[in-house]
């Protein structure tokens, strides 16, 4: 059998490495999502639509990104690990960067629109349902969202690599938010401002 092991992580540079630990360490990219928050469509302003970027335009369009800036280095690694890396419009969520089953399992018949949402495409890869609520409300606050299919052996494995890259610890931030007001994921919400993610930002670091 398997399972998903999956980590969320306030910075997106932190992601890219685990992603490449994993791969480095013979997980197969086809078993790894990646879904980040883009307000600025800082990332997917050098891709094409999900759905329409082949995994060689993804690997080119990462390393001719910004060169010589943090974003090149950070599209150039993860454009050229990850299977169809991509620019998303998620509803309630806002603009992102995605990659992998999860991206596919988003996409509906208009390429680079996301037909449904975050929290039914992480469901239907066996994430519990309230813990994709959770994931999602973290990547619509700037967050980056790793995810890993692997057989029951491997999860650990999996699990210690994504801990390496100093995960968000998911429980403290949800009752970060909580204290704060928030009552559940909503849909319909609007999606956060790059203003609004930096503020996010300066509550935890």
């Amino acid at each position: 059998m398997t399972k998903t092991v999956t980590g969320l992580f306030d910075d997106i540079g932190q992601a890219q490495r685990a992603v490449e630990d994993l791969v480095e360490s013979g997980f197969s990219r086809e078993d790894i999502s990646l879904v980040a928050a883009d307000p600025n469509e800082e990332y997917g302003r050098h891709f094409g639509p999900y759905g329409e970027t082949t995994y060689e335009q993804a690997s080119e369009a990462g390393s001719g990104a910004a060169t010589g800036a943090v974003a090149g280095g950070i599209l150039g690694g993860l454009g050229g690990i990850l299977l169809g890396l991509g620019a998303l419009a998620i509803p309630g969520v806002g603009p992102v960067i995605a990659a992998g089953p999860i991206a596919a399992g988003l996409v509906g018949a208009g390429v680079g629109a996301a037909a449904g949402g975050l929290v039914g495409a992480l469901i239907g890869w066996g994430i519990p349902e309230e813990e994709a609520h959770y994931y999602t409300e973290g990547v619509r606050r700037g967050g980056t969202l790793v995810a890993v299919r692997t057989p029951d052996h491997q999860v650990s494995r999996v699990a210690d690599i994504l801990g390496a890259y100093n995960p968000v610890n998911l429980d403290e931030r949800v009752e970060t938010w909580r204290s704060s007001g928030w009552s559940g994921y909503d849909p319909d919400a609007e999606p956060y401002t790059a203003a609004e993610i930096e503020a996010e930002r300066e509550r935890y670091y």
